[in-house]
């Protein structure tokens, strides 16, 4: 195996690193005080987008850097899971940004759903104008009234009436949802629990205008609610939509789930090796520039040595995130669980860690948001539980190792 950039991926790093220098960077601070100015609070319904954000994506799109995450040559740009993580690091170093790409969360994930589950008519409906930009997505799968983390205990009822489907229950961190944008939902629940463990599930689309849709209310993560898209609980109370809007059938829903998942949380990950590259930047810059006792940060209080120990976790987090993403290449999701759920764990508590580091570097304006070491710390606490928490993956590559030597 070779993780160098292959020349088609290389190329493109290239490109996206002299728009990131050119637009994204001077864009950073604009973004933070465009939401902190005009969506303050929880009232999503008057949640607006920095326009500035639509003239990147014109940018961006108009350059060809726009859908990376997809394989496809006609959709996306035709990079395979490997070509793109480089590209996704390089995105993960300004929060958010990969949205000026058309390559955030959860519309990637729910992209990919709609290009390998969906039917021709869901592709046109729904797929081709989130690939365009023009609309934005939701996928409901986590429910507050159970433990999500393990799907069996989902109590949302997706149930078939005649032509329609009837959906009925209540999610919560239902990311994108306060988009003022936001048009469809994917909605995982069960249908029959009689059936076999993992056949149990099915996923539907439903417009977030259907009636019966109720958003209650937006979640704040750290006391910040993350417009314009935002994290929400949005109950289904007997909503009907036609037939046509289930994904596969009936009982494929997990199946479903750990194909979108798969390549989702990886494309997390990927992200968050360029956030800790950033964090690890910022903080060597501040120490080697910032006296204290008469001496530079840096050669204070063992700060040396936990800059050489964040270089050497990142530099095997990518190492782990390359492996994974070579390793769908060659064999697909199903066939690379472990490597999946090993860097899910791997990746966000590194970056935990050393943007934890950077923000005691930073002193008092390591809290603020002069800089973006409290964004960094919050999405890589956050994706220790979104995809899945780490005890989860933990079980799993526990049960895969089990099974490699005792069979069963």
């Amino acid at each position: 195996m070779d993780f160098k950039p292959s020349p088609k991926s290389q190329e493109y790093l290239d490109r996206l690193k002299a728009f990131m220098d050119a637009h994204v960077y001077p864009f950073e601070r604009d973004y933070v005080e465009y939401h902190k100015k005009h969506n303050p609070g929880g009232d999503w319904k008057r949640w607006t987008e920095n326009p500035k954000l639509k003239d990147l994506q014109l940018k961006a799109k108009a350059e060809g850097l726009w859908n990376l995450f997809l394989p496809d040559e006609e959709m996306g740009q035709g990079l395979s899971v490997l070509d793109y993580a480089p590209l996704a690091e390089e995105m993960g170093r300004v929060y958010n940004s990969a949205e000026i790409f058309n390559c955030n969360a959860p519309d990637t994930g729910n992209m990919e759903v709609l290009y390998h589950f969906g039917n021709d008519e869901q592709k046109e409906q729904w797929l081709k104008p989130l690939l365009e930009g023009e609309i934005k997505s939701v996928f409901c799968m986590t429910e507050p009234d159970v433990a999500s983390s393990d799907a069996t205990n989902i109590q949302t009822s997706i149930q078939p009436d005649g032509d329609e489907i009837v959906i009925n229950g209540k999610k919560w961190w239902s990311t994108g949802l306060g988009h003022p944008d936001a048009k469809i939902a994917i909605v995982m629940g069960k249908t029959d629990e009689s059936a076999a463990k993992h056949r149990q599930h099915t996923m539907v689309l439903v417009p977030l205008d259907t009636p019966g849709v109720e958003i209650k209310r937006m979640l704040t993560t750290f006391g910040a609610y993350d417009p314009p898209a935002g994290h929400g609980e949005v109950h289904f109370n007997n909503v009907r939509v036609p037939k046509v809007n289930l994904i596969q059938d009936f009982g494929e829903g997990f199946a479903i789930a750990q194909g979108r998942l798969g390549p989702g949380r990886i494309h997390h990950c990927m992200r968050c090796i360029g956030a800790a590259e950033r964090a690890l930047q910022l903080a060597i810059i501040r120490s080697g520039t910032r006296e204290a006792f008469g001496k530079l940060l840096a050669q204070l209080g063992g700060n040396s040595e936990r800059f050489a120990k964040a270089r050497i976790d990142i530099d095997q987090a990518r190492l782990l995130t390359h492996y994974a993403a070579w390793k769908i290449d060659e064999v697909g999701v199903r066939d690379s669980m472990t490597e999946i759920s090993a860097i899910k764990v791997v990746a966000p508590n590194v970056l935990q860690e050393v943007t934890d580091m950077a923000m005691q570097i930073h002193g008092g304006g390591g809290l603020s948001d002069d800089f973006p070491l409290t964004s960094f710390f919050i999405q890589a606490r956050a994706l220790r539980l979104a995809d899945g928490p780490d005890e989860v993956h933990q079980r799993m590559i526990s049960r895969l190792e089990f099974k490699k030597y005792l069979g069963g």
